[in-house]
């Protein structure tokens, strides 16, 4: 699993803050005020590049372009039928799926003197991952998988099928790269919910965006994909083991004092944000 090609992952030293565990009660709008606290945080060299590890109850994380949505309310209304929290993002994709059995790991590095271009920034989360798994197989892709939700050029795939997306955020000197990887749990199903989401926004109503065509079938999880049963505790491990075998220093630290401050003001702007875009529809 060690990783030889000079790029961002081979820091001295990780900061790593394991979020994985806390249960339903951790509401997503706290994880991205949670990481544009960090970012800004690293940006001042007030810590060292970090790794935090995520994982939300039945949320659907929406775009903003999601809450565009001609019909926005039916969609909405149906995904809290089917049991989900829906809540915006502070950064740019459409909707996504977050369960018990999706790990999300955020990369966060100071933006340095030349600045970190944005593929250089896939490119490392992208190495990891691609470590991480080398034991199990070497068929993980990088491209655009049409038909998956929130697609993009960085969705990671084997064999054609999605189990992850990844999506990058600047803030104040700092540069957060965030994957959600599916890593149990039926990915057809998930990506089925959001089909069903887009259907009622939409209407076959004419938009200026295009939102993306749903097909299920081009999304699963890792424990599908590889026929083995992973569970995040699992990938957990995996991803300490991966950074630890770079030679850098894992050292768990939670938010500090100053975090903490900062972190309260980014969780109001995330609630502003969420109340702006969904108090209407939420409240009827």
């Amino acid at each position: 699993m060690s990783i030889y090609k000079p790029n961002l992952l081979l820091q001295p030293k990780w900061r790593i803050i394991d979020q994985s565990s806390l249960g339903p009660d951790f509401d997503a709008k706290q994880s991205f005020a949670i990481d544009d606290t960090l970012c800004t945080s690293v940006g001042r060299n007030a810590s060292p590049a970090t790794v935090r590890s995520w994982v939300h109850h039945d949320t659907i994380v929406l775009g903003i372009q999601d809450t565009k949505l001609p019909h926005l309310a039916e969609g909405i209304h149906y995904l809290q039928e089917q049991g989900y929290k829906p809540i915006v993002r502070n950064s740019g994709g459409l909707a996504v799926v977050l369960d018990e059995g999706v790990l999300n790991i955020s990369l966060i590095f100071p933006d340095a003197e030349k600045g970190i271009d944005i593929d250089r920034g896939y490119d490392a989360m992208f190495d990891l991952i691609k470590a991480m798994f080398a034991s199990h197989t070497t068929d993980i892709e990088a491209k655009e998988i049409v038909g998956s939700y929130c697609p993009g050029s960085y969705d990671l795939s084997i064999d054609g099928q999605k189990f992850a997306g990844i999506s990058q955020r600047r803030v104040r000197g700092g540069v957060a790269v965030q994957i959600y990887l599916c890593v149990s749990g039926d990915g057809a199903k998930r990506a089925s919910v959001i089909k069903e989401f887009y259907k009622r926004g939409l209407q076959e109503a004419e938009t200026k965006f295009t939102y993306p065509t749903i097909v299920p079938e081009t999304m699963a999880s890792l424990s599908q994909l590889l026929n083995v049963e992973l569970t995040v505790s699992d990938l957990m491990m995996l991803m300490l083991q991966t950074l630890q075998s770079t030679g850098a220093s894992l050292e768990m630290i939670p938010l500090q004092a100053a975090e903490l401050e900062l972190f309260d003001t980014q969780l109001q702007r995330m609630y502003d944000r969420n109340e702006k875009a969904l108090g209407s529809v939420l409240n009827t």
